[in-house]
């Protein structure tokens, strides 16, 4: 188990591989390792939520980028927000690092708190907006404290984003979230993804 991804210290020998890619209209600089989630490139997931993503309906506050493995949904999404600032919560201490490393990269640093965390566990205040691209293989207990316990971390009017393959558990996410907020949006699907919002309505 320790080398997976969603653990706090993997195993795996060092891989470090370095790729430039287009996110939001921006060409950013990445550097992933093993141990990380999606080491060679961008997931189709996260790029599908990006792009669903609508800033302008959030209201002013942080944005959460919970499970932000290394880095790539808070780095774009401070690029197109300069005056946005974000927290990037990730439990894989490897992953941590490689954030603080990304963000300097491509200049976003200075907006950027980045956070050791176990889901919530080090994540203070609450957020215009938390986006979270799971870690499934983590299991269904880890997944669901991600989107239920988002309802104690937004303000009202914040979103949830949340992406997910309909055949890793889609319908069953979608409606936790409803049961949570008492509402939920499917607001894109590509290639079995399927990206879902809740509002927080206090």
């Amino acid at each position: 188990m320790t080398d997976h991804y969603y653990t706090a210290e993997p195993t795996l020998a060092h891989d470090e591989h370095t790729f430039t890619f287009n996110l939001l209209g921006n060409d950013l600089k990445f550097t992933s390792d093993a141990g990380v989630f999606s080491k060679q490139t961008i997931d189709f997931g996260t790029r599908t939520m990006l792009e669903a993503f609508d800033a302008d309906k959030i209201p002013d506050g942080r944005i959460l980028d919970l499970g932000a493995g290394y880095g790539p949904v808070a780095i774009s999404l401070a690029k197109v927000m300069p005056e946005r600032q974000f927290v990037a919560a990730e439990v894989n201490h490897r992953a941590v690092d490689l954030i603080k490393r990304n963000a300097e990269a491509n200049r976003v640093l200075d907006q950027i708190e980045i956070v050791q965390s176990d889901i919530y566990q080090a994540v203070q205040d609450r957020f215009a907006a938390i986006m979270v691209n799971p870690p499934v293989r983590a299991g269904k207990a880890v997944v669901q404290t991600m989107l239920r316990e988002a309802h104690e971390h937004l303000l009202p009017g914040g979103t949830l984003t949340v992406v997910l393959q309909k055949k890793q558990g889609a319908p069953s996410a979608k409606a936790l979230m409803d049961e949570t907020f008492g509402n939920v949006q499917t607001i894109d699907k590509a290639k079995g993804y399927y990206v879902m919002e809740s509002v927080y309505d206090d």
